[in-house]
């Protein structure tokens, strides 16, 4: 087990906490993060155990960094139970906690961004940024922390208003990916990694653009390719029809486990939920590199990324306990039929 070099992230955690978060000394910071619970001892795998103890070892870290940095300052550090998956609810007593801070540093391994108690949060004031699955070399200076995020921001937001105004999305890859969607009354939205207003929110490392495409309409089949989703070593498909998954094809055991969390078939409304294309995104942080770790692989510059699950937290209307977001590299991206990646 490794834990990470406290003086090769403290330049990145601080440029998070003054730039990214604008920290100012009057406001309370609270860092969390989760850890195993008994049964994830038992039945995790032993790289993904050693991952998530890795992790929360980190955020204890960033909250260290925070006092040295604030010796008189309030920095609050809470560990809770990880949930069952992304987009589960936390427990009761962290939402709680959630909304009595100013600043939240979110550094899980399962994302709190599409839940009750993140959106609790937000709504109360709270300034946060969501880090599932964050590593610790992406604080280095040349990871995809250490970019400029004003340009970063502008090209989201850029496309983020070229979504808006489209009524139809159409993406398609060499690998095979070839899906269609509405984005009819649908809002773009910029993740910009400056969350320096009241209730602002989003990932770090963040750069993306994303819209909830309208329930019902998606078409199609999205090729996730090995090595572009944690653990998947084969090439998985994923076969859309009125807009809910309803084949899950190879992808090996990770397919496996998808198709038995997703029940192609089962009509009732948990399963229903989770089967949802939920979202469509497009990377713009040009520091984003890795493929297999799902925060930084949809931020890569010129990727699209397509999700499932729940929308509820991001201007759709379906609620779920379940959000996972799938790259699409090499995509093309065509919206009412004019092409906008890859750029010309």
């Amino acid at each position: 087990m490794t834990w990470a070099d406290e003086e090769k992230i403290t330049p990145g955690v601080r440029t998070m906490l003054e730039v990214n978060m604008g920290w100012q000394p009057s406001e309370r910071l609270l860092v969390v993060t989760d850890v195993p619970r008994p049964e994830d001892w038992a039945g995790m795998p032993l790289p993904a155990l050693t991952e998530m103890l890795e992790r929360a070892v980190l955020a204890r870290q960033v909250a260290e960094v925070a006092r040295r940095m604030r010796p008189e300052g309030a920095v609050d550090f809470v560990v809770y139970p990880a949930t069952e998956g992304h987009g589960a609810e936390p427990p009761a007593d962290l939402a709680a906690r959630l909304r009595q801070a100013d600043v939240v540093i979110a550094l899980t391994t399962y994302s709190l961004s599409h839940t009750d108690a993140r959106e609790a949060a937000t709504h109360a004031g709270v300034r946060l940024a969501s880090m599932p699955s964050f590593l610790a070399e992406m604080f280095y200076p040349d990871g995809p922390m250490a970019v400029d995020y004003r340009q970063v921001a502008a090209e989201a937001e850029a496309i983020a208003r070229q979504l808006t105004d489209a009524r139809e999305a159409w993406v398609r890859s060499p690998a095979g990916t070839d899906i269609r969607f509405s984005l009819v009354g649908r809002a773009g939205m910029a993740d910009t990694g400056l969350y320096l207003q009241r209730g602002e929110w989003g990932n770090l490392p963040a750069g993306e653009a994303y819209i909830a495409p309208v329930e019902g309409t998606a078409e199609g089949v999205l090729v996730v390719q090995a090595g572009w989703h944690p653990g998947l070593t084969e090439e998985m498909r994923l076969v859309f029809r009125a807009g809910q998954v309803v084949e899950v094809l190879g992808g090996g055991r990770v397919g496996e486990e998808l198709r038995q969390f997703l029940r192609p078939g089962d009509d009732g409304p948990l399963y229903a939920a989770r089967r949802n294309l939920a979202e469509l995104g497009v990377g713009t942080n040009p520091n984003a590199r890795r493929p297999d770790n799902v925060l930084e692989a949809e931020k890569i510059r010129g990727t699209v990324h397509i999700a499932v699950g729940d929308n509820a937290h991001m201007g759709g209307r379906v609620a779920a306990d379940f959000h996972e977001d799938f790259v699409v590299p090499q995509a093309e991206l065509w919206l009412d039929g004019k092409r906008v990646l890859p750029v010309l």
